[in-house]
């Protein structure tokens, strides 16, 4: 700060003053209620949902993983069926165990191979349909 040396330099030098304490009450305000509007329990729940829907790799993981627990069960319904036998049962749960892994841990594989699938079938009935 300069030395004042006026009364007319004082005068200003006090406006000058004034206007910074307006600015900067003006930013607390206006950062009090931002911050205020961010800890309501609505805009936190809001935030983290976008953070989560936005984020690709944790879409491909959830994705990744329940594709792995659906093909686990239904490979253990398949195996085990109505059966009452207890060593069907087991069989049916390791056999869950090691699809819902293996499915969750390389869902890019099992998706090329769904793609795979699709596309010659699709292709074998545009071909039969071509010949006709």
């Amino acid at each position: 700060m300069q030395n004042i040396t006026s009364v007319s330099d004082l005068k200003i030098a006090i406006q000058l003053l004034e206007v910074e304490q307006e600015l900067k009450e003006q930013q607390l305000k206006e950062q009090v209620h931002f911050t205020y509007e961010s800890l309501k329990p609505v805009n936190i729940l809001r935030n983290t949902l976008h953070d989560l829907i936005s984020s690709p790799s944790l879409v491909d993981d959830v994705l990744g993983t329940s594709l792995g627990l659906a093909s686990g069960f239904l490979s253990k319904k398949i195996v085990i069926g109505t059966s009452a036998n207890i060593l069907r049962k087991i069989a049916g749960y390791v056999l869950q165990f090691f699809v819902t892994n293996t499915v969750s841990q390389h869902p890019d594989a099992l998706k090329s191979l769904g793609k795979y699938i699709m596309e010659h079938l699709f292709r074998k009935k545009e071909m039969n349909s071509d010949k006709r």
